[in-house]
């Protein structure tokens, strides 16, 4: 990769890109037709080009049904594939829109009707055109709302997705290489307002970034720190795997249950603060049917339980969670992203909570 973030995009470069893609039977590109996308697609087409029997590729752009322009800019997208000797699907988000959240609901419609249109040309991944500035930016936005280490991470390059892998080729590549790859090929791409709309977080975000990187918080700076988070993230989830494993084994013996899990209190409060609190994440997250619950969410349940088993689930034995047990009344009882936690015999127990009752049944 050239270190001038303004040179073109050379063809053997561009091979490193795609380089553990080439088995797969099909691909799809998701391409909206702004710059990072639109050479995603010349430089993917290139590739396959190159090869004997490579995959074969389905471009797809989604239309938000959000801007009048964007009908044009999939029909456009459309006649560039088509140059290209690529197939192209446009796939509409219909239905209401939120008047809150708009960003992230089009984000999930957007990757739900991706995954739809991979299994329908039998592809095993779905190919974005993120970049290091969206990297950069992604690790703002989480910094600002106070992600943990996990989300500090940012963006993996690859990552599973209502079955199908989610591939971002282009992750350490700088826009402005796509942009000037493309001005090389003399290929033309949309401009949309929306990434310049300071109505939303990453736009603002975005605008900052100048001014960080006369501090040295330059975007390349930005990405090494989300992979040094990742990395460390990485141990970390190791840990938890074993304290997992650990845990499992001392309950063996135990009465199972007949679904859910099952901590023994006393070991469980002695492991490291972000371990338990990954382990109750996993659990919530696994038996829960209201899921994915939040960091903020589990952070609070984690201080009730330590607070709980210090109390007299643990710490004052063994007897008065039995006897709290015994009466019917566990020492703590709660329920999170549709899991039940509950504090009982000197166990944490955690299972999927009873269906809410409607309004009116």
């Amino acid at each position: 990769m050239s270190d001038d973030d303004n040179s073109p995009i050379s063809a053997r470069e561009a091979k490193r890109f795609f380089a553990d893609l080439k088995s797969a039977p099909a691909l799809v590109l998701a391409v909206s037709g702004g710059p990072d996308s639109v050479a995603l697609m010349w430089l993917a087409a290139r590739w396959q080009r190159s090869l004997a029997h490579g995959p074969r590729l389905t471009v797809v752009t989604i239309d938000h049904g959000l801007r009048p322009e964007a009908a044009r800019e999939a029909r456009e997208v459309k006649r560039l594939a088509a140059g290209l000797g690529l197939s192209h699907r446009i796939l509409r988000w219909r239905g209401a829109k939120p008047k809150t959240g708009l960003p992230a609901a089009a984000r999930e419609a957007r990757y739900r009707l991706l995954a739809q249109a991979a299994r329908a040309v039998g592809a095993s991944h779905v190919l974005t055109a993120h970049t290091r500035d969206d990297q950069a930016e992604t690790l703002l936005m989480r910094l600002v709302r106070g992600s943990g280490l996990a989300g500090l991470s940012a963006m993996a390059r690859l990552t599973v997705r209502d079955g199908v892998v989610l591939a971002r080729p282009l992750l350490d590549v700088p826009k402005s290489q796509l942009i000037a790859t493309l001005k090389r090929a003399k290929i033309g791409f949309a401009d949309d307002p929306t990434n310049r709309d300071t109505d939303f977080t990453r736009p603002r975000l975005r605008a900052l970034l100048p001014q960080l990187a006369v501090e040295g918080g330059d975007a390349r700076t930005l990405v090494r720190l989300a992979g040094r988070l990742a990395r460390a993230n990485a141990a970390v989830e190791v840990m938890v795997d074993g304290a997992e494993r650990f845990l499992q084994l001392r309950a063996r013996g135990d009465a199972p249950q007949a679904v859910g899990r099952s901590f023994e209190a006393s070991r469980f409060a002695l492991l490291p603060e972000e371990v338990r609190l990954r382990l109750l994440l996993r659990a919530v997250n696994a038996f829960g049917h209201e899921g994915p619950a939040e960091l903020g969410k589990v952070e609070t349940l984690m201080a009730a339980l330590d607070q709980a088993i210090a109390a007299g689930g643990v710490a004052a034995g063994r007897m008065a969670a039995g006897r709290a047990a015994a009466n019917g009344r566990p020492v703590l009882k709660q329920t999170l992203a549709g899991a039940l936690i509950s504090l009982a015999g000197g166990r944490i127990h955690i299972a999927p909570a009873p269906a809410r009752r409607r309004k009116g049944s």
